[in-house]
């Protein structure tokens, strides 16, 4: 705490005042200005004070009338009442009218008065610092700015952020791995009248069939071994705000029921509960797979289909975006020079080329990782063509073993190599190196790989 916090002391005992002054004054971050009446403080002071400490007993304007009349003036200002009596009722009102707190004249006031005047300046820094925070968001995540990107397609893709921010529908984003599907839902939650909620994410596919249930509705204590308290599910997270269920279609059939029946009844139950618990939140859900054939080949359930389709996002991947692959090269590579404070670096033209011409099966997150690692191998403020490989980016197997790791370290990371290649899709690792996916929860759960 180190900005001026300013305070003006309204008390007619001039004695009374300076002894609170002085002692207030010990603390050289408080500003202290003294006034014996209330309409002299309103009349002079322009402009808001942080806190006001007012007696209750005044001629003029008593207390009561005093606090109404900073309350209109000063909206902002926190206000602590000050009196010689103990009067309960009159203390109540006060603290409906807005008073902070209600203090009583007596051997402890000091004391009570410093330590209040400190949780009132740690609330305050606390809401200036969620201020920041969603201003921050919102810069972040507002609209255009979320992506960069002057291609017709990814225009369209604007124009739908905007739309779907304005009322409020189910949303279902596809695209390939690495397109930015989380980044298209946090700007739709972000630039809509949610945006003050929760937004709260899930990666189905990262989920175990078996806590699917307990992980989306939460659970009572005892519901099932293990089961030691209650535990609030993801959906009661998101409450008034935004759910995002990333990779749906990897949700089992079974579950899938479940689903349909909460979005549908708009409420949810625990497992091992009864109590039906009112859901107000808006659903988002994203997934690499075309869920219509899903539903022709009997994996994806049709009327959850049409429940989830609502307002479709289609992003497209970055090989189509044109000139867009150098828009975004420079914002990445100005991004990691800034957090990294290097000198700021330029793409040759033999560079943007290079980068033109290169497929991005990874699509954005591949690009951005690619223009990290080239910057590092840079060796001036240019970053020329042969700073730039594919083949470390890609991350090709081949070069692990360049390196003498132990069989433990080899397995984390040709398990990590996969669940990055799937957009960290369990199953789909599991089944590509043949091996049971208990056995990857368990890597996740020592912390051997990570999601």
């Amino acid at each position: 705490m180190t900005n001026q916090f300013n305070i003006i002391i309204v008390e007619d005992d001039k004695w009374y005042s300076e002894i609170l002054k002085y002692h207030l004054e010990l603390n050289p971050d408080y500003s202290i200005l003294c006034f014996e009446d209330g309409l002299t403080f309103l009349n002079k002071v322009k402009q808001a004070p942080d806190l006001v400490c007012i007696d209750y007993y005044m001629p003029g304007l008593n207390g009561e009338e005093l606090l109404k009349r900073i309350k209109v003036q000063f909206p902002s200002t926190e206000i602590i009442v000050i009196s010689g009596q103990d009067d309960v009722a009159t203390a109540v009102n006060l603290i409906n009218l807005g008073a902070y707190d209600y203090l009583i004249k007596d051997e402890e006031t000091k004391n009570k008065l410093w330590n209040t005047i400190l949780r009132i300046r740690e609330n305050k820094e606390l809401k200036e610092e969620v201020r920041e925070l969603k201003k921050e968001v919102h810069t972040k995540y507002n609209g255009n700015s979320a992506f960069i990107g002057e291609s017709p397609q990814m225009k369209q893709v604007f124009k739908l952020i905007d739309k779907a921010g304005q009322v409020d529908i189910t949303v279902s984003i596809t695209g390939e791995t690495g397109t930015g599907k989380e980044v298209v839902a946090k700007s739709i939650h972000y630039n809509s009248t949610k945006k003050a909620k929760p937004f709260v994410a899930v990666n189905i596919a990262a989920i175990p069939n078996e806590l699917a249930e307990s992980e989306l509705f939460g659970h009572e204590k005892g519901a099932f071994t293990g089961a030691n308290s209650r535990r609030i599910g993801k959906f009661e997270e998101a409450q008034g705000g935004t759910l995002f269920l990333d990779e749906v279609g990897e949700m089992d059939i079974n579950m899938q029921a479940k689903l349909l029946r909460a979005l549908q009844e708009k409420e949810i139950t625990r497992v091992g509960g009864s109590k039906k618990v009112k859901l107000d939140i808006r659903i988002i859900v994203a997934t690499h797979r075309n869920l219509l054939e899903e539903v022709q080949k009997g994996t994806f359930r049709q009327d959850l289909y049409y429940r989830l389709l609502g307002l479709p996002i289609e992003l497209p991947p970055l090989r189509q975006r044109g000139s867009d692959i150098l828009l975004l090269s420079t914002y990445f590579l100005n991004e990691f020079c800034s957090s990294n404070n290097k000198p700021k670096q330029l793409l040759s033209k033999t560079a943007q080329n290079k980068l033109l011409s290169y497929p991005f099966p990874g699509n954005v997150r591949e690009l951005k990782a690619l223009i990290e690692l080239s910057s590092v191998m840079s060796e001036g403020n240019t970053i020329e063509e042969e700073d730039i490989s594919y083949r470390v980016s890609g991350g090709s197997l081949s070069d692990l073993m360049r390196t003498e790791l132990s069989l433990k370290e080899y397995t984390s990371k040709i398990v990590q190599h996969y669940l990055d290649k799937y957009d960290k899709n369990v199953i789909k690792t599991a089944k590509a190196l043949q091996v049971g996916k208990s056995t990857i929860y368990r890597m996740i759960q020592a912390n051997e790989v990570k999601l």
